[in-house]
């Protein structure tokens, strides 16, 4: 690992240093973004008095909300953000919230991340309910904060969980008609480097390591898109309301396993960066996730699966992966992983 540094790449900046949230103001004053409105949740307000401070309006996005609420929060937050620029300090839904906000209103996001759900990096999120057809464009973050103690501070089945839905951003984009030599390469190293954190004691883990491999994976996936493995995630984490990384965590090595026959070429390398071959690739997944707790576990309710499993198939994305799966296939597939 290299340590800090700095990343622009196409009017879009990435600060990875271990004081970020401290550093925070005073960066995004360096980036023209010194009057500012922080979205956070309370928890995390908490813990970043000086940014909050600096804000001209704090918003808060309500504690333990699931990910698919997104939707709902950004909607009822569109009248109340004013300013040009707003600052999203907290995990996915926070980030995702900012950016579905700025869909609408034009404002310019800045993101810090205290996950790894790579919303960061990413200009893929959903839309402000009620607002669709006022949405300008779909919106990635001009300034990225990353401070990779922030990132990795969640106890050890979480983290686990969060490295797990990271690793799958890079691994789903290598199949993908859009998957091209810069998002296979940031998608094989970030999987490299997950992989190596998570087969370290927690107590002695370089977790540098595990936050840029999340920062490589988001950008591998908003490079080379998405096919099976998100389809079925997604829809099933908004249906079956079950928490967004656990699913990934869940759903993961089924997918890939699934994923072996279809698309060789994407696997063979992605097997190797996590220290394994093709034939093991779902069980190396399961180790790196702890042995994650199945659907069943995390609460989904099975009675509506049929109607999840409907709306993976109308997803335009699922045509992404080759040979797409049919309906039998998707059943089989989530069986695996209850």
């Amino acid at each position: 690992m290299s340590g800090n540094f700095v990343w622009r790449d196409a009017g879009r900046s990435v600060i990875f240093r271990d004081s970020g949230i401290h550093d925070a103001p005073q960066v995004l004053s360096e980036h023209g973004m010194e009057r500012f409105e922080l979205l956070s949740t309370p928890r995390h307000l908490e813990r970043a008095a000086e940014l909050a401070e600096a804000a001209t309006a704090v918003h808060e996005v309500a504690a333990g909300a699931p990910a698919s609420a997104v939707p709902e929060a950004a909607a009822a937050l569109l009248g109340s953000v004013r300013g040009p620029i707003l600052v999203a300090l907290g995990g996915g839904r926070t980030v995702d919230t900012a950016k579905a906000i700025a869909s609408v209103t034009g404002t310019r996001v800045a993101a810090i991340p205290t996950t790894m759900s790579g919303a960061e990096m990413t200009g893929i999120h959903r839309l402000p309910a009620g607002a669709e057809s006022q949405v300008r464009a779909l919106v990635r973050p001009d300034l990225v904060i990353a401070e990779p103690a922030a990132m990795t501070s969640a106890p050890e089945p979480e983290l686990r969980a969060s490295s797990m839905n990271a690793l799958a951003h890079g691994a789903d984009s290598l199949y993908t008609p859009f998957a091209n030599p810069v998002s296979r390469i940031t998608a094989l190293r970030g999987a490299e480097l997950i992989a190596a954190g998570l087969d370290q004691e927690p107590t002695e883990r370089n977790r540098e390591s595990l936050a840029l491999g999340s920062i490589l994976s988001g950008y591998a996936i908003d490079s080379g898109m998405f096919g099976i493995h998100h389809v079925v995630c997604q829809t099933l984490a908004r249906t079956l309301n079950i928490p967004h990384a656990p699913t990934n965590a869940a759903i993961l090595p089924r997918a890939m396993a699934f994923m072996v026959p279809r698309a060789p070429d994407g696997l063979q390398p992605l097997a190797t960066a996590i220290g394994t071959d093709p034939d093991s690739i779902e069980s190396r997944l399961l180790e790196l996730g702890g042995n994650p707790p199945g659907l069943g576990q995390l609460g989904a309710d099975k009675s509506k699966l049929p109607e999840a499993i409907e709306s993976m198939l109308l997803r335009p994305e699922l045509a992404f992966t080759p040979e797409p799966p049919v309906r039998d296939e998707l059943e089989q597939l989530i069986e695996t992983a209850w």
